[in-house]
């Protein structure tokens, strides 16, 4: 799907009040979660502004590529990062790109799996060939060294989405951006 037609898949669920609704959306918190990601989603689409690093790294792409983004709307970390990889993705032309749902057909993140896990957004870079050329996800390194720190301690489900929100919240998007960077100057 476009970022358009995953746009109107979120704002389609959030928009069905009291409507039997496929899961995991059939949970009321789901769709609480689900409502917050927009708020997010959309304020980082409003507010972000790319670094001219970044925008060079992609400006230097000479040959087409074909990004896919994996995502559910359920996903805090997608909230955050979806945005930036969606405004790198406008930089140039020669980039296509496609979303996918992590818990749908075609099922592709069963290939691109985080330590065994389905851990989303994944970003896979494929050449005009179909050849993988890099993956980025789920989320930045240093929120990942958080993410970790918190599972190890056990940390309540709720202490771990607070501590995750005020990352993001503190690095305005950052390292996703300087991590991208890194990856397209390779």
């Amino acid at each position: 799907m476009t970022f358009e037609q995953y746009c109107q898949y979120f704002e389609t669920i959030i928009n069905k009040h009291n409507e039997e609704q496929a899961a995991p959306y059939d949970k009321p918190e789901y769709i609480d979660y689900t409502r917050l990601n927009w708020a997010r989603m959309t304020r980082w689409l409003k507010t972000a502004h790319l670094t001219d690093a970044l925008k060079a790294a992609l400006h230097n792409i000479k040959t087409p590529q074909h990004w896919i983004i994996i995502t559910e709307p359920w996903c805090g970390d997608a909230a955050h990062c979806v945005p930036f990889l969606h405004l790198a993705s406008q930089q140039n032309p020669l980039i296509a790109v496609t979303y996918e749902l992590r818990d749908a057909e075609p099922f592709r993140i069963n290939d691109y799996l985080t330590r065994g896990g389905k851990a989303i957004p994944k970003l896979i870079v494929k050449d005009a060939h179909g050849h993988d050329l890099t993956t980025w996800g789920p989320r930045p390194a240093a929120c990942q060294v958080v993410y970790d720190a918190l599972k190890a301690e056990n940390a309540d489900f709720e202490r771990v989405k607070t501590e995750i929100q005020m990352w993001y919240n503190h690095n305005k998007g950052v390292d996703i951006q300087q991590e991208l960077t890194d990856l397209f100057n390779k």
